[in-house]
């Protein structure tokens, strides 16, 4: 009805239009109403009447339905056979995407329940470790005031004697007679030195220092991980040690470090990281000489300090926490020469390794009878184990005691012997 070309055509259901038309009613030629489709045409695919033949179908193969309707019927039943294949699998993949609807409506409710569940117990394990946060805080501020007033109570006491003291004593010098001034001298001497002899902190026993730290791990509750904890400590530079094999020397151009570890003022560990450390090497000999150091916090209250130097000699190492040396800083580091590997070779003795040479010497300084300059078996002189040509070391494993020689015949002895 909204194309302009149908607009005027009468349009019925085809069940309707069905059950009225006649049967065995003919079709008529659209290009002649007259006429009836008694004929196909081949090239064009489509029925035709005799004056459509007789006209534009002139040269077209044409024959009559009843001669060509099996080979295309038959190809129509094999493509309806396809298309009712594709119709049967469309209703068992529509029936699938209903199931996979429903199924995935059920599985969101269900992890719905489980995000809910999940939130519930995130919320109670939050609920849980905020009141034993506010606890914990709660104790330590009572802890905090009990020592306060503990200390408050001995000083007022102090304070009531020594007043009581001072006031009988200045009664005394004032109103007294010589005779009991002399009397009660040494009563009153005694007491005062004894008020005077006892020690007391000037400053209060505690400080304000608390503080909340929303990062920091605290564990799990309720099988939940939670953050948050109240810190309490806090870090005292003149408690905190150093510790390493490489405190107080290293090698030239070899990696080297050693460890801080911070501790509060009662000489606990702090168990957190944080702390501004700061670490200078510089050279005592060669001021414009320092080495530059790597400081890496491991968070458990522990740093690793590591440096590698290139030049040797004595250095002083500086460290500093908040701007305080900590215990033992500075120290004084010793930095040797870069390990020195054997030349020579770690044998039994000269006369064996150089192939029996008898101008062949060794640095051990063993000679043998008969003008062998070199050490040799069981003879004056012998290390009597093995030990290496260049510096007579015994230990296999250490460090070359000489640098090359600087004469060219031992030099070339040597590499003699190495050979």
């Amino acid at each position: 009805r909204r194309q302009k070309k149908t607009a005027s055509h009468a349009v019925t259901e085809l069940e309707n239009s069905k059950d009225c038309s006649p049967a065995g009613k003919p079709l008529l030629c659209p290009s002649h109403p007259t006429e009836e489709l008694q004929l196909f045409c081949e090239q064009c695919d489509q029925p035709v009447c005799r004056d459509c033949v007789l006209g534009t179908h002139r040269q077209h193969p044409c024959d009559f339905p009843g001669n060509v309707i099996h080979r295309h019927g038959d190809a129509l039943r094999e493509l309806l056979r396809s298309s009712q294949q594709h119709v049967d699998t469309l209703e068992e993949v529509l029936s699938r995407v209903e199931e996979m609807g429903g199924a995935v409506r059920s599985r969101a409710e269900a992890v719905a329940a489980e995000i809910c569940l999940f939130a519930k117990g995130h919320v109670k394990a939050i609920e849980e470790h905020r009141d034993w946060l506010l606890k914990q805080l709660e104790d330590l501020k009572v802890q905090k005031e009990n020592l306060l007033h503990l200390q408050k109570a001995q000083l007022q006491q102090l304070l009531l004697d020594m007043r009581t003291g001072v006031e009988f004593t200045e009664h005394l010098l004032t109103s007294g007679s010589d005779v009991e001034i002399l009397l009660t001298k040494g009563v009153v001497s005694s007491r005062l030195t004894e008020l005077n002899s006892v020690a007391y902190s000037t400053h209060p026993s505690v400080d304000d220092r608390i503080q909340f730290s929303p990062h920091e791990r605290a564990g799990q509750c309720c099988g939940y991980e939670v953050f948050g904890a109240i810190l309490n400590k806090v870090v005292d530079p003149a408690r905190c040690t150093l510790h390493g094999e490489d405190l107080h020397s290293a090698r030239q151009n070899q990696l080297s470090g050693f460890t801080l570890l911070c501790k509060d003022s009662t000489g606990e560990r702090m168990g957190r990281g944080g702390e501004a450390v700061q670490v200078t090497i510089t050279h005592k000999d060669k001021r414009d000489c320092a080495v530059k150091p790597t400081v890496c916090d491991n968070g458990d209250g522990t740093y690793c300090i590591s440096y590698s130097p290139e030049e040797p000699g004595l250095y002083a190492v500086c460290v500093c926490v908040k701007g305080q040396h900590v215990k033992g800083s500075p120290f004084t580091l010793m930095v040797k020469h870069k390990f020195r590997e054997h030349q020579g070779v770690f044998h039994c003795c000269t006369f064996c390794s150089s192939g029996g040479q008898k101008a062949a010497r060794c640095a051990c300084g063993g000679t043998m009878p008969g003008g062998y300059q070199g050490c040799g078996h069981g003879h004056k002189g012998h290390p009597g184990c093995h030990h290496w040509s260049c510096c007579g070391q015994v230990k296999e494993s250490s460090e070359c005691l000489c640098g090359p020689p600087s004469d060219p015949s031992q030099r070339s002895l040597l590499r003699t012997v190495v050979l």
